[in-house]
């Protein structure tokens, strides 16, 4: 029988969560300022590359500290996070493009 360490994997699903967050909010608030700069490339790839690194570093610790369940958990929580911000946002009409 396999154990699974359910705390840890919830935990790790509502750290996950806050990450995940941080992570999109990170980009709205990148591709905002982006738009209309005439550097724009700077901006996003500084963006992508502290989102990243923070997402990272924070799944990183998380496994360390809670484990494989943990770590499950939180990248769970990110595509979770991901799927519903993608349904939300595809059912929402554009603006005037």
């Amino acid at each position: 029988m396999i154990n699974i360490d359910w705390s840890g994997f919830l935990l790790g699903a509502f750290i996950g969560c806050a990450f995940s967050a941080l992570f999109f909010w990170g980009l709205a608030v990148g591709m905002k300022l982006a738009l209309g700069r005439p550097m724009s490339v700077i901006i996003l790839l500084t963006s992508a590359a502290l989102r990243i690194a923070i997402l990272l570093t924070g799944g990183w610790w998380i496994a360390i500290w809670l484990g494989v369940a943990g770590a499950v958990g939180f990248a769970g929580a990110f595509i979770v996070l991901r799927t519903i911000l993608l349904s939300q946002l595809r059912t929402t009409p554009s603006r005037g493009l």
